[in-house]
């Protein structure tokens, strides 16, 4: 391999670059072309820390645009929540609820199952089923005392413990004759040791619906492992070890699935802190695992609002790829972007971005209004998870945001369509009464927050301090409008608490809280805030794409995911790699004009950078 600072890139030194024009640039698209589905070779994908399944949604959307059928095979979950958002949106997944850990020791041993009972066609359990059971078998009309249960079929399996014995195994769940799913129970291998039959037929019946991946058989695993031992709010943060912080194990765990079933792609993403924490620590563990593994690998610092989102949200991500593959190149920004934030000096150069004194041709940034103006009105309680539009879309952003699956060349969720005119989920966290009282009292105009009401003045430095020439207002309650910690967050310079967004504003980040004592997050012009299916919007989710759990769980399912139109454009550049289209060193390319169906209008020709350290 040969090693360049830009990316971070790690890359075979091909010989097809001789005489091949280096190009930066892909053949224009079109969204209504492409080969019928029926003809197109269709890739597997596993998403592992999936949750409700962003990440891969705009991967297979993106996969498609480039003539690539990608099907999310398999998903792995720890929050059940979201497992059940992925299965309704991806109805043919197999999605798992469990720990990666044990996900990853569930593989090896399916492997050694499926060795013996499907490669080698074994008819006996052998030694690794102890106490094997010698016993004629038993009639299938014999009755049974009553306190004897037959096993009548096995309908899943499970690494770990899941009856809660102490003791980590391997466990399948058992459907028992004369009883119904609700009497289903996990039971641990050995104690099934009368059953061989039962588990030989699960196991070849599982190999042929592939219901777990085999080393080999991934074509790509995309995943977020978290990393929140790199968090400001961990006590007990290690910059000198990170990797012995139990926070930060999933790193680990994710790279050795990809070492066990070495896939031909891999991506993964992650907050930028992993790029800043103890001097990139882990940013550069990620990348060196990759190489000792001997895959090519690509790290790179993408912004979400330069592919058409009203928010800033920056993230890492690297991609991976066997030698036998064409590594994927990040797409450049296809929208011009209110900047914020800071970029990691050790890895200026992985920023996605036009240079300076580029001709960019960005599309205009969009704003929240270009997000949320045509969604209907609904206050601080509204139990409906269910509702109708009110009025037609108003902007390039919600005609496509309403699309359907179908008409977003989607296949991983073909069987998800929403009625026509039913929008999910827009509902906000509902504030308690004296939280609502003082949102009540918060001006409906730009920048307005708990600074606007009575009794508070800004003193020197930008600091609030109570006013003493006025009483401190009461709310009903009893409980004080301008609450303490209002006054004191961050030393009392910070105007987040209570504020409001506005119409021509975007947000730095979608946040998992809905609750407004610490950022801004209020409706410009309603007394609420934020709903699920309004910071959806911000994230790029399709309407159509449906959320499971109480609204809590929702708004983290949302504030956890990839951004989907830069998952998109990923999926895209996947597409293309698997095509052979890439050639050249360059670790960036131009997505094609007609790449960006939400975008706004006609390009604005804008010379400002995409984004800047500040």
């Amino acid at each position: 391999m040969s090693y360049s600072v830009a990316c971070s890139t790690f890359a075979n030194m091909r010989a097809e670059n001789d005489g091949a024009a280096d190009s930066d640039t892909t053949s224009d698209i079109s969204c209504e072309e492409g080969k019928p589905v029926a003809d197109l070779v269709t890739y597997s994908l596993l998403d592992l820390y999936s949750g409700c399944g962003a990440m891969s949604t705009g991967l297979c959307l993106g996969a498609e645009l480039a003539g690539i059928k990608l099907e999310t095979k398999w998903a792995v979950d720890m929050n059940s929540h979201a497992c059940e958002s992925l299965k309704h949106n991806h109805p043919s997944t197999q999605v798992r609820n469990e720990k990666a850990e044990d996900f990853l020791s569930l593989l090896q041993q399916w492997k050694a199952l499926c060795n013996k009972y499907v490669i080698h066609g074994s008819n006996s359990l052998a030694s690794d089923l102890a106490q094997a059971s010698n016993d004629d078998e038993k009639d299938e009309n014999e009755s049974l005392p009553k306190d004897v249960f037959e096993v009548e079929r096995l309908v899943d399996v499970c690494y770990g413990d899941p009856n809660k014995t102490g003791k980590n195994g391997l466990w399948f769940k058992v459907r028992w004759k004369k009883y119904d799913a609700s009497q289903d129970t996990w039971e641990p291998i050995d104690g099934l040791s009368d059953s061989y039959e039962c588990i030989k037929e699960f196991v070849q019946s599982g190999y042929r619906d592939s219901i777990l991946p085999l080393p080999g058989s991934v074509d790509v695993i995309c995943g977020g492992p978290p990393c929140q031992g790199v968090s400001g709010f961990n006590r007990f943060i290690k910059p000198d070890d990170p990797l012995t912080d139990e926070k930060n194990k999933q790193l680990v765990v994710f790279m050795d699935i990809v070492n066990y079933l070495r896939p031909k792609y891999v991506l993964m993403e992650n907050v930028v802190d992993i790029l800043k924490f103890a001097d990139g620590f882990l940013g550069r563990y990620a990348l060196s695992r990759l190489v000792a593994m001997n895959y090519q690998s690509r790290l790179g610092m993408m912004v979400a609002g330069c592919y058409g989102l009203p928010q800033f949200r920056m993230r890492a991500f690297i991609w991976g790829a066997l030698p036998s593959m064409v590594l994927p190149k990040f797409p450049l920004p296809t929208h011009d972007v209110i900047k914020r934030g800071l970029v990691p000096n050790a890895f200026s150069r992985c920023l996605v971005a036009y240079e300076e004194t580029a001709n960019k041709h960005l599309r205009k940034a969009l704003v929240l209004e270009d997000a949320i103006s045509d969604l209907p009105e609904v206050q601080n309680h509204q139990p409906n998870d269910v509702m109708e539009y009110d009025s037609d879309p108003k902007t390039e952003f919600q005609r496509y945001i309403r699309l359907s699956s179908r008409d977003m060349k989607g296949y991983s969720f073909e069987d998800a369509t929403p009625k026509k005119g039913q929008l999910f989920d827009h509902q906000p966290l509902q504030l308690n009464n004296d939280d609502y009282a003082r949102v009540q009292q918060i001006p409906e105009k730009k920048g307005a927050n708990f600074r606007d009401l009575k009794g508070v003045r800004v003193g020197a430095k930008n600091t609030v301090e109570f006013n003493p020439n006025i009483p401190r207002a009461l709310l009903s309650s009893g409980k004080p409008l301008v609450p303490d910690y209002a006054m004191s967050f961050i030393k009392g310079k910070s105007s987040k608490p209570f504020r409001r967004l506005w119409w021509d504003e975007t947000v730095p980040t979608v946040v998992t809280r809905a609750e407004p004592h610490n950022q801004a997050i209020l409706h410009p012009t309603q007394h609420r805030v934020l709903t699920v299916r309004e910071n959806a919007r911000l994230q790029g989710f399709p309407d159509y794409y449906r959320l499971f759990g109480p609204v809590k769980e929702k708004y983290i399912q949302v504030g956890n995911a990839v951004a989907v139109p830069v998952a998109r454009a990923l999926g895209y550049s996947l597409g293309q790699s698997l095509r052979g289209e890439f050639v050249g060193d360059q670790p960036l390319f131009k997505l094609p004009e007609s790449f960006s169906c939400m975008g706004q209008a006609a390009a604005t020709g804008s010379s400002v950078g995409v984004v800047e350290a500040e």
